[in-house]
């Protein structure tokens, strides 16, 4: 009798302490609207590709709370407490601001613990998250860029939301002959190098016909769903945007590419990529999408407007002509009248547009330091770079963001500066520069 007394005992101290914690949590949770009251943030603490729309089951809700920033449990390995608070700091949190959690417990906690350590003490649950389907934001075109687990699931041949409609490819893009793709490579995926898609003397997009026999070759037609990734993103980019200016209807992007499926501990392959049937033909004319792609005459013509902005996808330094950015590119300087878009620490790097995880980071971030410039989505708006690979990046970007009439100034600043009596600026400057 002692015996079970004692474990009658253990058990309702236990349930006692349970149910305190859980009226802890709840008095430590507060709705949308409450949160809304005390000009809080919501955060939400899920992978980047639940933030922008995927849903977590096929039936589950889709998007994030209203104005909700995306701090995901799974980027925290690699933030110091520097980057923590400077992330703050860049989404005005101040350590009085209410701030409200939502997603898994565990990611919440995690999050909430390396807030607490950064000096943020009111950090709270949301206790009414993703419950009202109506209210959620979403990224306009999240399908276009797809996660690690949803390519597993569609090569399982399992149920996704928004499935390719017919014939779909997985493949991997990178320059020069698939060194790492030997190594190890998503099943089944195929694989292209970018020169089939650029060419010297200044690695612009090679010719329609060319394009059409690329195409060909690869057994794709213009019905059929291509699914690129990269070790860098912006080479499959590269090769996605220029088969959308082909006339692929579906092309999507692996957001955070190789890496991304690498750490998702997804299976691999290794070897050489296997044979593929080539496509009797396109299905379609060539070019299906030319507006995709302006030349230098047409890129000159958007200088100095208001309805229109020539964007730089290049970093600070070759923006204010400190460097050229490229061993092969000797002119310094950039094209006056362009309006800056960021872009990262030098010419391998988009840090600007990337989550800690090297996905996309959250459009709400994109659009605000777009506009400090001037470029909006109301505009005509053409990227560049040096040769188009982090344009075409930011391109995949803003295409999935919605923005209906852009385009990558293929040519870029190594082809604008072969010309001399193009107009060519320096210097630090700001946005009234591109007035």
């Amino acid at each position: 009798m002692k015996r079970v007394s004692q474990l009658t005992a253990l058990a309702l101290i236990c349930g006692l302490a349970s149910f305190s914690s859980q009226a802890a949590d709840m008095a430590n949770a507060m709705t949308l609207s409450q949160l809304q009251a005390q000009h809080g943030a919501a955060i939400d603490t899920r992978p980047s590709a639940f933030y922008n729309g995927w849903p977590q089951t096929l039936s589950g809700p889709s998007g994030h709370e209203p104005a909700a920033l995306n701090l995901a449990a799974a980027w925290l390995s690699a933030m110091s407490d520097e980057q923590i608070a400077l992330w703050a700091k860049q989404h005005q949190l101040t350590p009085a601001t209410s701030i409200a959690l939502y997603g898994e417990e565990n990611d919440n906690q995690a999050v909430k613990a390396r807030l607490e350590k950064a000096g943020y003490r009111h950090v709270s649950l949301l206790s009414d998250a993703l419950q009202t389907p109506d209210r959620l934001q979403r990224l306009p075109h999240f399908e276009q860029l797809v996660y690690p687990q949803w390519i597993h699931r569609l090569q399982q041949g399992k149920p996704v939301t928004a499935a390719p409609a017919g014939e779909w490819k997985v493949i991997e893009a990178a320059w020069g002959a698939p060194k790492f793709y030997l190594l190890n490579h998503i099943p089944g995926a195929g694989y292209i190098d970018t020169n089939e898609v650029e060419s010297e003397p200044l690695w612009n997009k090679v010719s329609d016909d060319r394009l059409k026999a690329m195409l060909a070759k690869h057994g794709i037609r213009h019905d059929t769903t291509v699914i690129l990734y990269g070790r860098d993103v912006y080479a499959a980019a590269r090769v996605a945007q220029i088969m959308l200016y082909a006339g692929v209807k579906d092309v999507r992007l692996l957001d955070g590419g190789w890496k991304a499926w690498s750490d998702a501990g997804l299976p691999v392959e290794r070897g050489t990529p296997g044979k593929v049937a080539p496509a009797p033909d396109f299905g379609a004319p060539i070019p299906g999408q030319p507006q995709l792609m302006v030349d230098m005459e047409q890129a000159r013509g958007m200088l100095h407007r208001q309805d229109a902005s020539l964007v730089s996808i290049r970093s600070w330094p070759e923006f204010i002509g400190e460097t050229s950015g490229y061993s092969y590119i000797k002119p310094k300087g950039e094209i006056a009248g362009a309006r800056w878009g960021h872009a990262g620490s030098d010419a391998t790097h988009m840090e600007d547009f990337h989550n800690p995880d090297g996905t996309m980071r959250s459009a709400d971030d994109i659009a605000a330091q777009w506009k400090r410039w001037n470029i909006l989505p109301e505009q005509q708006v053409a990227f560049y770079c040096g040769t188009g690979w982090r344009a075409s990046e930011t391109f995949m970007y803003a295409r999935a963001m919605g923005w209906k009439n852009i385009a990558v100034y293929d040519g870029g600043w190594y082809e604008w500066s072969s010309h001399p009596q193009n107009p060519v600026t320096a210097g630090e400057r700001g946005p009234e520069s591109a007035l």
